[in-house]
């Protein structure tokens, strides 16, 4: 069977599952999808931006990665998504590793993250709705043990066993208790409040 992937909300997409799998599933089963190590996560920052320093941009990627797509065909608004994160994974990987980053990246583990306090990050689906441009999704995004609710837009390309999916979304850290970080020569490091968690997942069915 050829199926054609289409990069549309992740709810539309997957109305559309292809094949017997839709055929197959009754309204009160569901299609499992697991993510797969290939899967993930960025924190984004500007020049002042979350872990960020001294007028450098940042990109801090997660090394770890786990979760899974559970959808209902006959109920789809029921359909749930949850990944997590462990903290301890983080890394800066822009700019280039020099001492000071290593210090840098310590410190987000340590005096803002606290990975041994609070040891993932979690992210689980609560609602879709549909919008003018597709879906969006209304998720508990839980950061140093506070959880807060985060309107996701999502898009998906999709075969007959995997997914892929992007998100993009941006959140402050004063909403989850996070002091912005400030240190430095002289206090001169500052850390602006907004940062951006970019995602992007791939998921395998479920035999």
């Amino acid at each position: 069977m050829r199926t054609t992937p289409s990069r549309i909300a992740l709810l539309a997409a997957l109305t559309a599952l292809p094949g017997p799998a839709a055929s197959q599933v009754g309204a009160g089963d569901s299609v499992v999808y697991r993510f797969t190590p290939i899967s993930r996560l960025d924190v984004k920052t500007g020049k002042a931006g979350l872990f960020g320093f001294a007028g450098h941009e940042h990109v801090i990627r997660a090394r770890g990665f786990a979760g899974r797509v559970i959808y209902y065909p006959g109920a789809p608004t029921a359909s749930r998504v949850d990944l997590t994160v462990p903290t301890d994974s983080l890394e800066v990987l822009t700019p280039p590793d020099t001492a000071e980053i290593r210090k840098v990246t310590e410190a987000m583990r340590t005096d803002i993250l606290k990975v041994e306090r609070y040891p993932t990050i979690s992210f689980t689906s609560k609602a879709v709705a549909a919008t003018d441009s597709g879906f969006r999704i209304v998720a508990e995004l839980t950061l140093v043990g506070q959880t807060r609710d985060v309107p996701v837009d999502v898009r998906v390309a999709m075969g007959s066993d995997t997914l892929r999916a992007w998100a993009s979304f941006t959140v402050k850290q004063t909403d989850f208790g996070i002091r912005p970080f400030r240190g430095g020569p002289a206090g001169t490091v500052r850390v602006a409040d907004r940062v951006t968690f970019d995602i992007e997942a791939v998921a395998e069915r479920e035999p």
